[in-house]
């Protein structure tokens, strides 16, 4: 059993690049359609954040749009990941505190659910970073020669 176990482990180990790939990926594309849709229409959207009692609303509505905007093409090439995941994570903070909190947890009702999930995933890419499967690890390599 205990051979059976290190095996799986070094087995699992070498998933670890692939898994933190993935995990960008599904964070680019969850992304990909709130930026597009705030940039589509800008305008809507700082008058929607008025109306939540957002400051500077037009100011917050093309940082918030800029940021999920710049995470969907950073988080793809993992490039600047763990920098990205800093401003996403504030991005969701305000989100759930200005929408998703006074509606609960669960998803289906419109609750914090899914900014907290990736609130997480983001987590983890400050802590383990990009993986290998990155710019950020051709970059880092390049410089250590």
């Amino acid at each position: 059993m205990k051979k059976f176990i290190l095996k799986f482990n070094t087995v699992a180990d070498k998933g670890q690049d692939l898994a933190l790939l993935f995990l960008r990926l599904i964070l680019a594309y969850g992304f990909w359609e709130p930026a597009k849709k705030k940039w589509a229409d800008i305008n809507a959207i700082a008058e929607w954040f008025g109306s939540l009692g957002i400051s500077a609303p037009k100011l917050n509505a093309y940082l918030a749009a800029s940021t999920e905007m710049a995470g969907v093409f950073l988080l793809t090439l993992g490039l600047g990941t763990r920098l990205i995941s800093i401003p996403l994570i504030i991005t969701m903070l305000v989100a759930i505190k200005t929408v998703h909190l006074a509606n609960g947890f669960a998803a289906g009702e419109n609750g914090y659910e899914i900014p907290l999930y990736y609130m997480l995933m983001l987590f983890v890419l400050i802590t383990f970073g990009p993986g290998r499967i990155s710019v950020d690890y051709f970059i880092k390599r390049k410089q250590l020669g």
